[in-house]
């Protein structure tokens, strides 16, 4: 449910590297000096992408790194002091009917070969930092994109457009595709980090 990339259009394509930022808890890579997080090194325009989970993480990394961009891609957004555990009552999602198998929650629209490998490559995430509160006091003040997922049956569209109107005062990026777009609608996502990575360079003072 976690995952993070650093995506950094360099020269005259984009550099995407995919860091695991749960190390393994999901709050322990925002320490400061992470190792993941040094992987970067100088690299400048650099967009962060949180996907469901990784919302909880990808703030915390842009900030930490002074990111040009910040996008949740199907993420949940918390709030100062939230706990992943309090999200789901906060946000209301305890009201949403969601399936329980997997195949139609997460992997809709995924074709069964990449979900099998999805499945495959999936870690415990359990831990005491369910319950730990978000540890920033305020969201990074970095421009800030959200993608919702019109197929998603784990965060629904309706709910996530609610859910990022309220915590980010902004309109959704709508694409299709279901929980894990990604895989199944991969062109429509690197659409989006693209139409970002460009506008963000053209406001920038200096080239990307």
């Amino acid at each position: 449910m976690s995952s993070g990339r650093v995506r950094s259009p360099c020269g005259t394509g984009p550099h995407e590297q995919r860091l695991d930022v749960t190390c393994p808890g999901a709050l322990a890579a925002i320490s400061p000096g992470c190792q993941r997080l040094q992987l970067i090194g100088s690299r400048h325009h650099v967009i962060v992408v949180g996907h469901s989970l990784g919302g909880f993480t990808a703030p915390l990394v842009g900030d930490e790194l002074h990111a040009d961009g910040l996008v949740y891609l199907a993420g949940m957004i918390p709030l100062p002091g939230e706990s992943f555990m309090d999200w789901w009552i906060n946000t209301g999602h305890i009201h949403e009917s969601v399936d329980d198998d997997t195949a139609v929650s997460f992997f809709n629209d995924v074709p069964e070969a990449l979900a099998a490998e999805a499945r495959d490559r999936e870690r415990d995430q359990q831990g005491g930092w369910m319950s730990s509160p978000w540890p920033a006091d305020h969201h990074p003040d970095i421009p800030t994109r959200a993608i919702l997922c019109t197929d998603d049956q784990f965060f629904p569209a309706p709910f996530m457009r609610r859910h990022i109107r309220e915590r980010l005062g902004i309109e959704p990026v709508e694409i299709p595709g279901g929980h894990y777009a990604a895989l199944s609608e991969p062109a429509a996502v690197a659409a989006v980090l693209n139409d970002f990575a460009s506008e963000l360079a053209s406001a920038g003072s200096s080239p990307w």
